[in-house]
């Protein structure tokens, strides 16, 4: 492989670096164009397009991994292209096509070969595929056209502090999401309605806000770009809700928590519950699995500490490494979980 030399592969940061090509797609008169590959960082949008004007956006996240065998990995991809559907049939969009993500998804990693992170440096290729509505619009309607984008970007740890418990904060003057609404799919909308919260969080040392249930403010939701989970009595909980986005990260870490014996339980956790947990983690592509050392109530000063000696808990880890080891080639794919690039059709 044409490696790029000039990249800290085992310092880079989590965000963008300019890679040498990207992806698209266009749907016109009812049906998905051809594949065209650009070298270009932007997009020729008409001012009036829906995605400007009326959040006709979604968006996916994953990654490409180089393998201890030097194989390249995508994980679980056509659960990303379904999760997309979903988004798409949400906001009135035009779904992509499962083969159509997997075969742009398999061509935007190769072209970009050169900047897969090497085996070892524990960074990875994030992909992002984005679809937006492109028609010109003044009335509320769908649009009749739209783009769908791949690029890709090689990123290290979501956290900069890596694998080390963190402290989150609640905030019940905050939505993440309205119920029954956009929450359960990935809308960049989402993102944006907890913006403020997050900053505020951040400004005093945490590394993210657990959003409360938007109904009743009684439940945990989830950590604005992650899915939220706790270890009790040798139970995996996690929350459910109308709100939350399905984690594909989550999904296979409660399947990872069955393969070792645990019980999973996806259920209303009332916030009080948080006294009887012993782990607790933020989940999702980005970071994997972060662990919660502290959850602060900003507006009753309730503190829910988990992790008093600062340490990442023994299920927690053992997750997050037996995920990861998948990914990487390292152990045994047992639930068909990895697309080999070279080895796709």
């Amino acid at each position: 492989m044409d490696n790029n030399n000039n990249i800290d592969w085992a310092h880079l940061p989590f965000g963008y670096v300019k890679t040498d090509y990207n992806v698209r797609c266009t749907y016109r008169d009812g049906k998905w164009g051809e594949i065209e590959v650009s070298d270009s960082e932007t997009i020729d949008l008409h001012m009036a397009a829906t995605c400007l004007h009326y959040g006709q956006e979604i968006f996916e996240g994953q990654k490409a991994f180089r393998g201890v065998d030097g194989k390249v990995r995508l994980f679980r991809i056509k659960e990303n292209a379904r999760r997309l559907r979903a988004s798409a049939t949400g906001l009135a969009m035009a779904p992509v096509p499962e083969e159509l993500f997997v075969k742009m998804a398999r061509m935007v990693v190769k072209l970009n070969e050169r900047f897969i992170p090497p085996y070892g440096t524990g960074s990875s290729l994030y992909i992002r595929p984005i679809e937006i509505g492109i028609t010109p619009r003044v009335g509320v309607r769908p649009a009749d056209e739209y783009l769908f984008v791949m690029f890709v970007t090689p990123v290290g740890p979501y956290f900069k502090d890596g694998f080390k418990p963190t402290k989150v904060a609640i905030y019940r003057e905050y939505d993440r999401a309205a119920p029954c609404g956009t929450g359960r799919w990935k809308v960049g909308g989402n993102y944006a309605g907890g913006l403020v919260a997050t900053e505020r969080a951040k400004a005093l040392g945490y590394s993210a806000v657990l959003f409360l249930d938007p109904k009743h403010k009684q439940y945990l939701d989830e950590c604005g770009p992650a899915n939220f989970f706790a270890i009790k009595d040798g139970v995996y909980i996690t929350p459910k809700s109308d709100s939350i986005l399905p984690s594909i990260t989550n999904d296979s870490l409660q399947q990872l928590a069955r393969d070792m014996g645990l019980k999973v339980e996806c259920r209303p956790i009332p916030l009080e519950e948080l006294e009887d947990v012993q782990e607790a983690a933020e989940c999702g592509t980005a970071a994997v699995a972060a662990p919660i050392s502290e959850v602060d109530d900003m507006d009753t000063g309730k503190r829910y500490v988990i992790a008093a000696d600062g340490r990442p808990g023994p299920v927690t880890t053992e997750l997050y490494h037996r995920l990861q080891a998948i990914q990487r080639g390292e152990a045994p794919d047992i639930h068909n979980w990895t697309t080999v690039v070279d080895e796709c059709d």
